[in-house]
């Protein structure tokens, strides 16, 4: 027998909340048998289940303990992780919400998601030098809107049109409770970890379309035009302000040629 079957039986056996369809393989079955199987099936999911949950904080305290638990247990059975660091699990989850019909009267939870997503995606990102807060005063005016910026390797940021996503995300990772009064509006949010903490920040309609501008390659100029575009009313020197105050933003690395010139 092949490495990868034992693997993918192993596997789908101790995820498996139901007797297969057809007979399980002869040492399969034998290993099922075993009194101890059951007990390393159900400590494997509620490892599964921890995770989730300790990924998903904001998730988990909009819809209580139970409920999330019990939504945690089916995507488990569904995505099992791949990887054995737990800290990365779950990476679906946002889009297991999108079609969970438990699910459908939250509307706003998969946006929800996303950003617990984003936090542990900034928490894992490399470490990388952010800009300075007064590096555009540093910055010869002639040449300032052809600069190149990139967003910083740790941050993230989300628009929600529909749903306060962004809000009720922030009320639960500070700990808050939804009876504070929440507008209900489409917002967004910036994730940054320019040192070693997650930061947050709201953020406008512009600043979601200028970074999208700056991560495309766009020069500083272009991006700031489909940032007033998007939104005339823009404060364009606050928007920057606040994204490099954040550590949103990164220098592009050197290229080849300039590295071959040093």
């Amino acid at each position: 027998m092949q490495l990868t079957a034992f693997q993918d039986g192993f596997s789908a056996a101790l995820l498996a909340d139901a007797p297969p369809d057809e007979a399980p393989q002869p040492w399969l079955a034998a290993m099922q048998a075993q009194p101890g199987f059951s007990v390393y099936r159900n400590t494997v999911l509620k490892a599964c289940i921890d995770a989730l949950q300790a990924n998903y904080p904001a998730v988990c305290k909009l819809v209580g303990e139970q409920w999330f638990r019990a939504a945690a247990a089916v995507y488990a059975r569904m995505q099992p992780p791949n990887d054995g660091r737990l800290m990365d699990y779950g990476a679906g989850f946002a889009g297991f919400l999108q079609s969970f019909e438990p699910a459908a009267e939250l509307p706003y939870l998969p946006a929800v998601a996303r950003l617990d997503r984003h936090w542990t995606e900034c928490h894992l990102a490399a470490d990388a030098p952010a800009l300075p807060p007064d590096w555009a005063a540093h910055q010869a005016p002639e040449t300032l809107g052809q600069q190149h910026l990139r967003p910083h390797p740790a941050s993230r940021w989300a628009w929600c049109d529909e749903h306060p996503a962004f809000t009720l995300w922030a009320l639960q990772r500070d700990g808050q409770t939804t009876e504070t009064q929440v507008p209900w509006r489409g917002d967004g949010g910036l994730l940054t970890r320019p040192h070693a903490s997650v930061l947050w920040h709201p953020l406008p309609w512009a600043g979601v379309v200028f970074l999208n501008a700056c991560a495309s390659g766009a020069p500083l100029e272009a991006a700031a035009t489909q940032a007033l575009t998007a939104d005339s009313h823009t404060d364009f020197s606050a928007l920057i302000g606040l994204l490099l105050n954040a550590g949103a933003l990164a220098p592009l690395p050197p290229s080849p040629q300039a590295e071959e010139a040093a």
